[in-house]
């Protein structure tokens, strides 16, 4: 079984192949870089590179937001194509639970943060139980300072991890304390191969199931729906 994992959500980009139990071949980057023009390439030298032929992928993992607008359409239209030519499971996998498997060691909450701008972030709360990730409250855009004020209610540590944690780094600590750890930088990247991992154990859908997941609408969008609002009052 080899699975080719694909994430364009953030500001990283990342693709990973693996087969059975083994990580064959893994690319990323952190650089200001387009997508668009980056990622179909990506995934053609890892293969390229791992000796596959695309013929013998069996199912695509594809991370499908939060995050970036353009980066996750990017990515699921890719991973949907992919899936649709090769006639094989696509499975979609949530951006925040990629970020927060950096954390598979901590004992105690994980929190991964991207920012959404205007005091806002994409986060949700996620641990790690027999090895399994689990989703403690559910993914959410919201405002950092009511996300830490919640967070308060739970007992024991809780790891930031995200390369945005850095902006909020302030307000984190200033309503936690040491309640609050905030992860190395060496584990704010998304791991493609983590990503991989994840969807193995996951349900499989269709390449015409999967869709992309914002959690919330875009600018344009809100404007739009308040103009209509507004003409037919």
């Amino acid at each position: 079984m080899k699975i080719l994992a694909i994430d364009t959500s953030n500001f990283p980009l990342g693709v990973a192949l693996i087969d059975e139990n083994k990580v064959i071949g893994e690319y990323m980057t952190n650089v200001k870089r387009n997508h668009s023009l980056k990622a179909m390439p990506a995934v053609e030298q890892l293969l390229k590179d791992c000796d596959t032929d695309v013929k013998e992928l069996t199912k695509i993992v594809v991370a499908n937001g939060p995050g970036s607008y353009t980066g996750v359409r990017i990515g699921v239209t890719l991973a949907k194509t992919l899936a649709w030519s090769l006639d094989i499971p696509l499975v979609p996998v949530s951006s925040l639970a990629v970020l927060a498997s950096s954390g598979r060691y901590f004992n105690g909450y994980l929190s991964p943060i991207f920012d959404a701008r205007r005091g806002q972030v994409y986060t949700g709360l996620y641990r790690f139980r027999d090895g399994k990730l689990e989703n403690v409250l559910e993914d959410r855009n919201v405002m950092l300072t009511d996300w830490v004020d919640e967070l308060r209610n739970y007992e024991g540590e809780i790891l930031f991890v995200g390369n945005d944690t850095g902006i909020h780094e302030e307000a984190i600590k200033g309503a936690l304390g040491e309640k609050a750890v905030l992860a190395p930088f060496v584990s704010h990247n998304p791991r493609p191969s983590e990503l991989a991992y994840i969807g193995m154990g996951m349900e499989e859908s269709t390449a015409h199931e999967v869709l992309p997941n914002y959690i919330r609408m875009a600018e344009a969008e809100v404007k739009w729906l308040e103009a209509q609002k507004s003409n037919e009052e």
